[in-house]
């Protein structure tokens, strides 16, 4: 056996988090880059932890979905710019919406493994500032052009543009391999599990309020640094209700009778960033920092969501963490009413439900309603897709932390390519 696998794993503490508000697309932020958002978010935390001298953190992993070109090098970039020492180590990592708890578990993994003993992850992303592709022709010409050796073949080849080689390619909300945006893969799948419009109104209005409820009461003081204007995230309606939800038009599944799926029980595209601090016990007791929580499981998983038993709900898009939350919890020992707070990231209020419903039928105890997305979650908050994770993760630890005794979390996130990213906080 080497000596690093004879090793006993650390355990991980989440010290803290800071994040800008959350924007709707093309809003107060339209002309805010990955890396600005990201870089507000990470002095946040720099700032409010002392996290300015040489070699305090160990590394910063980040990630965006939607990156320029310019972004090939986000985290690093990121870095550069912020208040964190200039020789932190940076990487980007990328897992469409659970790129944010993925970066998590990668910091965490090598602080248990005692390779580093802090570090920052995080995620951004921007809707309003989504790249656009030369169109494939033009793309092709222009290579062409560049390869040529003669000025002659140059000219000769980019004499074959055309004007309809000028449109470009616009960014488009849909899986590659079926086609479909998220969206309308989520009313397959409501369809498929039956979920009423009803539920997923009443689901959208609690998230919602309890996000307002969450601000009124300061505990959001934190975790949120205002930004271009914004003390807090602009998608919140506090006001919303049922009753005026109902009144909206569906926007999804509108191919099959009676659609259900609105523009108020789906997240919005959303700009915004979002950061969490992790360390090792040593290193937060050496800085007098009292732990949050600990991470202490995850799990991944995927589903064929092209040729799975996507009609009968199985497999659906966004449903792996209904085959990771019960294999990461048979591992740990635990039972879903072992948990004191759920968090479910609500890409759709349908795809919440189901989710609930699938772990109900995978033999999982039915999830209490008053411990689901306590503080609000992604309906009400909206949802930068590379974001949303690192945003979790610090608001379970800060709700963790202020229930002053020992708890556990569970975080469901799920995916565009019919993924899932799932972890346990715990607090002693």
């Amino acid at each position: 056996m080497s000596p690093l696998a004879a090793q006993p794993a650390r355990r991980v503490a989440v010290l803290g988090g800071a994040r800008v508000p959350f924007a709707r697309s093309d809003g107060p932020y339209a002309a805010a880059s990955n890396q600005e958002m990201l870089t507000a978010a990470l002095d946040a935390l720099v700032e409010r932890h002392g996290l300015q001298e040489p070699g305090a953190v160990g590394e910063f992993v980040a990630g965006a979905v939607l990156k320029h070109s310019r972004d090939f090098n986000l985290a690093r970039e990121t870095v550069l710019g912020s208040a964190l020492d200039p020789r932190t180590p940076a990487y980007d990592i990328q897992q469409a919406c659970g790129t944010g708890l993925q970066a998590v578990i990668a910091a965490a993994n090598k602080i248990a493994l005692g390779q580093t003993e802090s570090a920052v992850a995080g995620g951004a992303d921007t809707a309003s500032d989504a790249p656009l592709g030369v169109n494939d022709r033009l793309r092709r010409i222009l290579l062409e052009a560049r390869r040529a050796k003669t000025a002659g073949a140059r000219l000769k080849a980019l004499a074959r543009i055309r004007p309809g080689h000028l449109v470009p390619d616009i960014p488009r909300n849909a899986e590659p391999r079926t086609g479909l945006s998220m969206g309308e893969h989520a009313a397959v799948t409501a369809r498929a599990w039956g979920i009423t419009r009803e539920d997923q109104d009443a689901l959208a209005a609690a998230s919602h309020q309890r996000l307002a409820a969450a601000y009124e009461r300061g505990f959001f003081q934190d975790l949120v640094v205002p930004f271009r204007g914004l003390a807090r995230d602009q998608n919140l309606r506090p006001g919303s209700t049922v009753e005026k939800l109902a009144a909206l038009r569906p926007v999804f599944g509108l191919d099959a009778p009676d659609p259900t799926m609105t523009a108020g029980n789906s997240t919005p595209l959303t700009d915004g960033a979002a950061t969490v601090l992790l360390a090792s016990e040593e290193w937060a007791r050496a800085r007098g920092v009292e732990p949050l929580a600990y991470l202490t499981a995850y799990e991944t998983a995927a589903v064929d969501f092209a040729g799975g038993d996507v009609a009968g709900g199985e497999d659906g898009l966004l449903m792996a963490p209904a085959y990771a939350v019960p294999r990461m919890l048979e591992r740990a020992g635990l039972k879903m009413g072992d948990f004191d707070l759920v968090e479910i990231h609500e890409a759709f209020a349908s795809q919440v439900l189901a989710t609930l419903a699938a772990w109900e039928k995978r033999g999982l105890e039915p999830v209490d309603r008053a411990r689901l997305n306590v503080a609000g979650s992604s309906l009400a908050t909206g949802h930068p897709f590379a974001a949303t994770g690192a945003r979790i993760v610090a608001t379970l630890a800060t709700l963790l932390a202020e229930r002053e005794g020992p708890g556990r979390g569970l975080i469901s996130v799920c995916a565009a390519g019919g993924q899932g990213v799932t972890a346990i906080l715990e607090r002693t």
